[in-house]
């Protein structure tokens, strides 16, 4: 079976290869948001609720949650647009124990289908992680090895706005 990071080209676009070494769940409402699920706007309205897995609260995790086609799939010149940024996050917890370093902001494309990227990283330690003073442009890799951090978890869905059709530019 495929990985559907990798089908979706979030692994190429976004991230780099990497090993999910701790377990992850994002809850819409009630409903656990597998990858690769089609969500619509409305149903993304208010923050997930995220819960992390590992064994030690001495770990902490960042979490952020980007747009890697913003603002069209075929014009993506704000990539990776970041919605949200979680730190702190102590392991074996939930996100609401972080700290919300930027205010999660729905996601909302305009046109095209948008891959929604769930990142979650493993920091070196509490207070090592600060957010970026701009939403647009973010860049996951870059982060990543500005502030030292493992990838350690990650999934994605898709969205387009509400009464949307048509699917993404071919990617090669």
């Amino acid at each position: 079976m495929s990985d559907p990071l990798v089908l979706a080209h979030v692994i190429r676009d976004v991230l780099g290869p990497f090993r999910q070494s701790v377990s992850f769940r994002v809850f819409y409402g009630n409903r656990v948001m597998l990858a690769g699920l089609a969500l619509r706007p409305s149903a993304v309205v208010n923050r997930p609720k995220i819960e992390i897995g590992g064994a030690d609260l001495r770990v902490f995790y960042t979490l952020v949650l980007v747009d890697p086609d913003a603002p069209s799939p075929s014009n993506p010149i704000l990539k990776e647009y970041l919605h949200w940024m979680v730190t702190d996050i102590p392991g074996s917890t939930a996100a609401s124990f972080g700290q919300e370093a930027v205010f999660y902001e729905r996601p909302e494309p305009r046109s095209g289908i948008h891959r929604m990227v769930f990142i979650l990283y493993r920091q070196l330690g509490r207070a090592t992680v600060f957010p970026p003073d701009m939403r647009q442009n973010f860049n996951c890799r870059n982060f990543a090895r500005q502030y030292h951090l493992d990838v350690v978890a990650a999934t994605y869905f898709n969205c387009q706005r509400e009464s949307g059709t048509g699917g993404r530019r071919s990617q090669a």
